[in-house]
């Protein structure tokens, strides 16, 4: 048997949560939603995160462009992801939405712009 302790981050309530994994049966308390409840068991099953980082922009008004991905991805996947985005450019102009890296780093979500950036 395993439990974790962790406060839920899904909304402002900030439960604070008890998960116990006992074979394949996974028990959540201390949520107060069913949200809390699907945050717990998917920590303890699967970590997921959104990555936020920038972005080089070349021909623009501004040196980076900050990025986020549009889903979040494996927690195992994080460091890829970053080391695309380190290794990754983008021409300006760029606007909010823009596809940055599709798939970036095979993690299952795209990398999208967070602010535009005008050509210069």
């Amino acid at each position: 048997m395993e439990t974790r302790e962790m406060t839920c981050i899904i909304c402002p309530m900030g439960c604070a949560l008890r998960v116990t994994r006992d074979g394949d049966t996974i028990t959540v308390t201390g949520n107060t939603c069913k949200r809390g409840e699907k945050y717990g068991i998917q920590e303890m099953t699967m970590p997921m995160r959104t990555v936020t980082t920038s972005v080089t922009c070349r021909g623009g008004d501004r040196p980076l462009v900050s990025v986020k991905t549009k889903d979040q991805v494996p927690k195992e996947k994080i460091a890829e992801v970053l080391e695309a985005c380190r290794e990754a450019s983008v021409q300006a102009p760029v606007r909010v939405g823009d596809v940055i890296l599709a798939d970036a780093a095979g993690a299952g979500s795209d990398v999208v712009a967070t602010c535009n950036a005008d050509a210069v």
